[in-house]
């Protein structure tokens, strides 16, 4: 007679659900980057600490990967026209002046229509030019081409992209906190928000530990912020992103786990390109991966991330990590202890559960 082997639970959409405090909701960062809350739940026996005791938590060789990405200033105001007040989000830029924006306007502008942004071209402002959908005919995002170089027109009239449960309009203080200290490569409209909390001081304090440093680079779009609408997750169709692993970060995590040390990814944008680098064998490119419970993790061992919003795609992913019931335990505390949550929120310590 042969032992009955139970299947794997099937999760829905309302597995993720939990009810928040609207007051957690951090709307500005901590005084100090390192000063927020780290809930350690790494083990069983959930410990609340302050950030800046990490380098306590992790051993001489571990290996902690950053998303090097910096957030551009990519909301800008304008006009069709007609006169019609418009705003783009845009999301990715392209060789020849073009990008790729979400729009918000009561009517969408015909191919070929003009839009008149921060006054316009004549005004100080420029002028963007709609080209079509993206990625094809049905997409939901637009293809614009702009009268002068993106980059350069963001850092100019640009808005820091807060995410949408920030109330405030961008502040000065946005600018330097909703960045990480080490942002190098332009390109994200939303921070990876983990590695918001580490300061220069921080990192120092990790190195004299013999903890080891290396960077990948991850795009967050606003996709991040988009909602599952499907209770079947299975349905869900992710968003893109464009990631890249250097050379030498793949050498420094061959070399940590042939030491013995931890691989230990700073936010859940690292998971997802360590990991997308991992099953689909491709050093960068755009990536879709969506890791739910059951996932087959292959580089990661430890994560640090903030506390994500319900029903999400990163809930579903740090469940996948460090187990359904752990999480949902972690979060019933955090609530209890008032952690903040969300992107100027406080974090968390996790050890990635075995695959059974």
């Amino acid at each position: 007679m042969t032992a009955s082997v139970s299947s794997p639970r099937e999760f829905t959409l309302s597995d993720f659900d939990f009810e928040l405090p609207t007051e957690l909701i951090a709307q500005h960062p901590a005084a100090e980057r390192s000063g927020s809350r780290l809930l350690d739940g790494s083990s069983p026996a959930l410990v609340d600490r302050i950030f800046k005791a990490l380098p306590g938590l992790l051993n001489p060789g571990d290996l902690l990967v950053f998303n090097d990405t910096k957030v551009v200033k990519a909301r800008i105001f304008g006009e069709k026209s007609t006169g019609g007040k418009l705003e783009l989000l845009i999301e990715r830029v392209l060789p020849g002046h073009q990008v790729v924006a979400h729009m918000k306007v009561s009517k969408k502008p015909l191919v070929g229509g003009k839009m008149f942004m921060m006054g316009g071209a004549h005004n100080g402002g420029f002028d963007a030019t709609l080209l079509g959908r993206w990625p094809d005919e049905n997409g939901q995002l637009f293809h614009l081409q702009l009268s002068d170089e993106p980059h350069a027109l963001m850092e100019k009239h640009g808005h820091v992209p807060l995410p949408p449960y920030i109330e405030h309009t961008d502040t000065a203080e946005d600018a330097q906190r909703y960045q990480t200290v080490f942002a190098r490569a332009p390109g994200a409209v939303a921070a990876p928000t983990a590695a918001l909390h580490f300061d220069e001081a921080l990192l120092a304090a990790l190195e004299a530990r013999g903890v080891k440093r290396a960077s990948v680079t991850l795009h967050v779009g606003a996709g991040t912020f988009q909602p599952v609408k499907t209770e079947n997750i299975a349905e869900h169709t992710m968003h893109s992103e464009w990631y890249e692993v250097p050379e030498a970060t793949q050498k420094a995590i061959a070399d940590c786990k042939a030491r013995g040390g931890q691989v230990v990814a700073v936010g859940t944008t690292t998971v997802r390109t360590l990991e997308s680098w991992a099953k689909f064998g491709q050093a960068s490119g755009d990536t879709q991966i969506f890791i739910t419970p059951g996932f087959e993790f292959k580089v990661v061992d430890r994560l640090i991330t903030n506390f994500h919003l319900p029903k999400s795609t990163l809930m579903m992913l740090v469940s996948a990590f460090a187990g359904y019931e752990h999480i949902m335990g972690l979060y019933r505390h955090a609530i209890a202890k008032q952690y903040r949550f969300f992107s100027y929120g406080d974090a968390m310590l996790l050890t990635r559960t075995p695959q059974l």
